[in-house]
């Protein structure tokens, strides 16, 4: 296994070995400067290499390695196309988050089509999602290998196979079925394996899975027991727009979002979820239950942007909950 150090200097992506339809589309989505973890892992994997890389959640993997798996797809959007890209996720919230990055992702590319394979939600609907044809699968590793086992999925033709926070799913004891789907893979496939701490099981994939894998290691940019504030001056007219360029440059896991009033938090809302952010308001005037529910879902990481009134923040804080 090969180490490669962390250059911590970030550098943009304009130079990289990217398509200019793809560099243009991150230009949009206001992806400049690279973080640290891509910086690293990019240039590797673009080149084709596996790639074992030790980053903490927040860090911008999810394009580390939907970047170079868009990169390698073929013909895209053909109802008979082989699925050419998985991504393993160890719970369904996690999916649904990388589902979204990857599709914005690769919006330049036409008709890509990326489907999320999880449980809790009906095969049959996910089967009839495959048979109209997917290029990039998206899931849990046992819905996945329930896919599997029945026949509607068929991994032969994948040329990139992606665990993400692959030592949360060896904790979840998912490790036989890990393996179990990735034997169904294609030999001569990438293999990108990323996680925030290296357990004994991650060195056991390596060396049952990657070929001559890469390793690379981002160490925790700040400290759990510091706050950085940063402010920025913004007119009316462009408060809606910074703050999806803030979301965009900074990539936080999860956002709280504060404003004065309910109709300001539903306009928020409505510019995030039409540029594909998971985001949720909370007010005051919300029915209990419609209140709780949106705190379960801001908890358990189905909802990414939580966009509150202070008189909400003030309600929950009172009641000792907690987003």
């Amino acid at each position: 296994m090969n180490e490669t150090p962390q250059d911590a200097t970030s550098t943009r992506f304009a130079q990289l070995k990217l398509a200019p339809a793809t560099l243009h589309n991150l230009e949009q989505l206001g992806y400049t400067q690279m973080t640290p973890i891509q910086a690293a892992s990019l240039p590797l994997t673009l080149a084709g290499q596996d790639l074992i890389a030790q980053a903490s959640t927040g860090s911008g993997k999810t394009a580390a390695f939907g970047l170079p798996l868009i990169e390698r797809l073929q013909t895209a959007g053909s109802p008979s196309a082989a699925i050419q890209a998985v991504v393993l996720c160890p719970t369904r919230e996690l999916a649904d988050q990388v589902t979204q990055e990857i599709r914005r992702l690769a919006r330049a590319r036409q008709n890509v089509k990326v489907v999320t394979l999880c449980g809790g939600v009906a095969l049959r609907g996910q089967t009839v999602s495959l048979e109209h044809g997917a290029d990039v699968v998206v899931g849990t590793p046992g819905r996945i290998l329930d896919h599997l086992e029945r026949g509607s999925l068929s991994l032969a033709g994948v040329n990139t196979l992606v665990l993400d926070e692959a030592d949360r799913m060896l904790d979840m004891g998912f490790f036989d079925d890990i393996a179990k789907v990735v034997r169904q893979c294609a030999k001569d496939r990438q293999t990108l394996l990323f996680s925030a701490t290296y357990p004994e099981g991650i060195a056991k994939l390596a060396a049952q899975f990657m070929r001559s894998p890469q390793t690379v290691k981002v160490e925790a940019q700040h400290s759990a027991h510091k706050i950085r504030q940063i402010y920025y001056e913004v007119s009316e007219s462009q408060r809606l727009d910074a703050v999806s360029k803030l979301l965009a440059h900074f990539r936080p896991e999860r956002t709280l979002a504060f404003c004065n009033t309910k109709q300001q938090c539903r306009d928020l809302v409505a510019v995030l979820q039409a540029q594909g952010y998971s985001a949720l308001a909370l007010f005051g005037e919300l029915e209990q239950r419609e209140r709780d529910q949106v705190l379960v879902q801001f908890a358990n990481r189905s909802c990414s942007v939580l966009v509150a009134t202070d008189v909400a923040r003030v309600g929950w804080m009172s009641k000792g909950l907690k987003p």
